[in-house]
């Protein structure tokens, strides 16, 4: 059970790590190119129009670029959100569904009781629903929130 919660994370990291040093290629190879084109956009639009033109020529250009990547990074954060969303639901299920934690539930009754268990699995419920309940006004609270 561990060393399923524990491949969990170091596959996740492992993925982080690749994402973050790839993204970073991308954004120092994306950031040369995008200086060269806006340099070569300013010298033409300043030979042709005039300085204040070609000034707004450029600014243009790197507010669209900044609009793209700002959409593509939220795309990528909404899907990796659902990728993890659908890999906890999993888990919760492989989790249920594994006879030795069948097994151990039901010896945990017997050794208890079920009129011991009773209150106790009314406690258990109460706080998990009120964990699921922050959780959700957690998750609201995030959608609400300024773009990072």
């Amino acid at each position: 059970m561990f060393q399923r919660i524990i491949d969990d994370v170091k596959a996740s990291t492992g993925e982080a790590l690749r994402q973050t040093s790839l993204g970073a290629v991308v954004a120092i190879s994306l950031l040369a190119a995008t200086a060269f084109l806006g340099a070569a956009l300013f010298v033409a639009v300043l030979d042709y129009y005039g300085l204040i033109q070609a000034c707004l020529a450029d600014a243009g250009l790197f507010l669209v670029m900044s609009l793209i990547a700002a959409l593509l990074y939220r795309a990528r954060k909404r899907r990796i959100e659902r990728r993890a969303a659908q890999r906890a639901r999993s888990t919760a299920h492989a989790f249920l569904a594994d006879p030795a934690m069948v097994a151990t539930g039901i010896q945990i009754v017997r050794a208890v009781g079920v009129k011991r268990l009773l209150p106790i699995l009314a406690v258990g419920g109460l706080a998990l629903g009120l964990m699921a309940g922050q959780n959700q006004m957690s998750q609201h609270a995030g959608e609400q929130a300024p773009a990072e």
